[in-house]
């Protein structure tokens, strides 16, 4: 296990200082590797001495090394990402068309890895001594609560999906009855029924993020000058994974529908922009199932795919409208409150947590009907686009909404007061 130290030891203070490991189940870009970040960022080193765990090196560890969000960083590759993934590297794309006997190889291997990695981090966590272990994500819950049964550490896991898959769903429910699984924060109501046996435990605490960190104000906009973009061009921008579940399908569709009912000299002046790719642990690759579409319906130039990147602000900052089209029940996507925080109105289904962080008519429009209606998405970016006050008044407001209840520093005291509460039992 490779460790890093990440930030200097605190003086000393009068009262306890607390040892909490903080498992996050994943090193790649993504919800998980950001909330990650913008607990431990805010969390009081004096009182918290922070720990934390990832798969491997990345983006997440460079992160939290560059804003010094732990005292120490380590790795553990025993936590598998994938159970066909080689076992010197992530896995890619064409992995999944690897021979069977050699995917069967690999997956025996990792569940050899896996059982090491549970070894050295179970004798870890007595050594160390920890107080407290922090799961992040779905696999760091699986790995966290059998790590709390086997050394009697308490646990908390933070809940970040709305559901687990139905051959994992009795093992999941198990161990959130375990004795040392104290505390299950959901981070939106969607996230909440798969805990109704254990609802004494639930607590709802919402995520947020930096809010000075993604202010408009100080971020140079990038995306019009890298795609040619006159200033009179409205953009509706969207980023984040492109699989199915996120609804870029039924954005593109929705895209045509826009595009067909303006003008000419409307369309010269509108584009949708996509930020983000398909994860390499998913096949097939969504992203450009989705070029293909667009260019299937003959707007392969008005609604544009430009790949992943590390870095998103410079690029929201140009959006004039953000769009989240999840279509499952997503339960507090980044993109919207990334968005919203950097005074971009949104255009989204009423899906999953999403109309608890945006109000519709006020801050977006929040798009309801089941199927997603895609027709009301369209008429929604329609809207918009024909009224640049609705669109600087949303924006205002949303900017104003994230300040006030998505505020990073405001929440990890939240989740601090309850690591000490959990703690002091």
């Amino acid at each position: 296990m490779a460790e890093i130290l990440t930030a200097a030891a605190p003086t000393t203070t009068n009262t306890r200082r607390l040892k909490v490991l903080f498992i996050n189940d994943t090193s790649r870009n993504g919800g998980p590797g950001r909330t990650i970040l913008y607990i431990t960022k805010f969390l009081d080193p004096a009182r918290i001495e922070r720990t934390v765990m990832l798969p491997r090196d990345g983006i997440v560890a460079k992160r939290l090394t560059d804003n010094h969000c732990a005292e120490t960083l380590f790795f553990e590759p025993g936590l598998i990402e994938h159970p066909f993934e080689p076992l010197s590297r992530n896995i890619e794309r064409e992995d999944f068309a690897a021979p069977l006997p050699l995917k069967a190889a690999r997956a025996l291997g990792n569940v050899g890895r896996a059982l090491a990695g549970f070894v050295r981090l179970m004798r870890r966590i007595k050594r160390e001594k920890y107080d407290l272990i922090f799961c992040n994500g779905t696999s760091a819950g699986f790995l966290g609560g059998a790590l709390a049964a086997a050394t009697k550490t308490p646990a908390i896991w933070h809940v970040l999906y709305p559901s687990v898959a139905k051959p994992i769903r009795r093992l999941h429910q198990k161990l959130a009855a375990g004795k040392y699984l104290k505390l299950i924060i959901c981070v939106s109501k969607p996230c909440e029924p798969q805990f109704d046996h254990v609802r004494a435990k639930v607590k709802p605490i919402q995520t947020a993020l930096d809010i000075e960190e993604f202010d408009g104000a100080g971020v140079t906009p990038a995306l019009r000058k890298e795609l040619g973009l006159s200033d009179d061009i409205v953009i509706f921008g969207s980023h984040g994974r492109i699989v199915p579940r996120k609804g870029y399908v039924e954005m593109v569709r929705a895209a045509k529908i826009v595009h067909d009912r303006l003008s000419e000299e409307e369309r010269a002046r509108c584009r949708f922009i996509v930020l983000g790719d398909t994860p390499q642990d998913m096949t097939p690759d969504h992203r450009e199932e989705c070029i293909a579409l667009a260019k299937d319906l003959g707007i392969g130039d008005f609604v544009q795919f430009i790949g992943f990147r590390a870095d998103p602000r410079a690029f929201v900052a140009d959006f004039d409208v953000a769009v989240v089209p999840s279509v499952y029940e997503d339960p507090l996507p980044r993109a919207v409150m990334e968005s919203m925080a950097m005074g971009k109105p949104i255009v989204t289904f009423a899906m999953g947590g999403i109309p608890e962080m945006c109000a519709h008519g006020r801050e977006g429009f929040v798009v309801c009907g089941k199927p997603p209606d895609v027709e009301g998405l369209a008429q929604a970016c329609l809207d918009y686009f024909r009224n640049p006050d609705m669109r600087r008044a949303h924006g205002l407001a949303a900017r104003a909404r994230i300040e006030r209840d998505f505020d990073a520093r405001k929440h990890a005291l939240k989740l601090q007061a309850e690591m000490v509460r959990i703690t002091a039992g």
